[in-house]
């Protein structure tokens, strides 16, 4: 059986970008999840402040047994039992909050906090979280990447997002990210099948060309 950290693990040495997809309804799950499958996306994140966010984790991860699947914006410890319940395996927050990575570890399932500066990285790694979301990227910049990676503890993982596009991948891919969550520059509210597909293989395609 595999497990989340050994699936989070995978998809960060091969395509290391997280799909957000806010505001995503239960009836496109499968559609939409069928075209970033196709695309090689492993990582799958339904923000709980999409419509019925429980139903679509549970269809995607049923759909997609390969995959991790969870859900992003969760702020309290008891979405976190609710979302493992749907058959979430990853738990992604805009902030960070000791006890919602302190449950998350506690159900075996994959944290990525939010965090901005280096107390609240070093603050989050030490309460056991997998790797760092840094956001809102609109506020750091590459450099910030590098800066904060070099006192941080050797492995540390930094995934910028807000604001990541195909356009700007390369530039904070250089500055050491591990990888990206995508959120509008892959999937907005009502985009049809075609469109995810056209923006996800822009993205896939400007991550393959900074690969090392």
């Amino acid at each position: 059986m595999t497990t989340p950290l050994a699936k989070f693990d995978s998809a960060i040495r091969d395509l290391p970008l997280v799909a957000i997809l806010r505001g995503l309804t239960p009836a496109e799950a499968p559609a939409v999840g069928d075209v970033l499958m196709e695309a090689g996306f492993r990582l799958l994140e339904v923000p709980l402040n999409s419509p019925r966010p429980l139903e679509s984790i549970a269809l995607l991860r049923q759909r997609f047994p390969q995959a991790l699947v969870g859900a992003g914006t969760v702020l309290r410890a008891p979405e976190v039992r609710e979302v493992a319940a749907a058959g979430g395996e990853l738990i992604v927050a805009p902030n960070f909050n000791r006890a919602v990575v302190a449950e998350t570890t506690r159900l075996g399932m994959v944290s990525l906090p939010g965090v901005m500066t280096p107390t609240e990285a070093f603050d989050a790694l030490d309460a056991g979280a997998t790797a760092l979301k840094l956001f809102p990227a609109e506020l750091a910049s590459p450099p910030v990447v590098k800066a904060l990676l070099a006192v941080l503890p050797p492995g540390a993982r930094l995934l910028p997002v807000g604001g990541i596009s195909a356009e700007n991948i390369a530039a904070w891919r250089a500055g050491g990210a591990a990888g990206f969550g995508l959120g509008s520059s892959l999937f907005r509210p009502g985009d049809d099948v075609p469109t995810v597909r056209r923006k996800a293989s822009a993205l896939v395609t400007a991550w393959r060309e900074q690969r090392p």
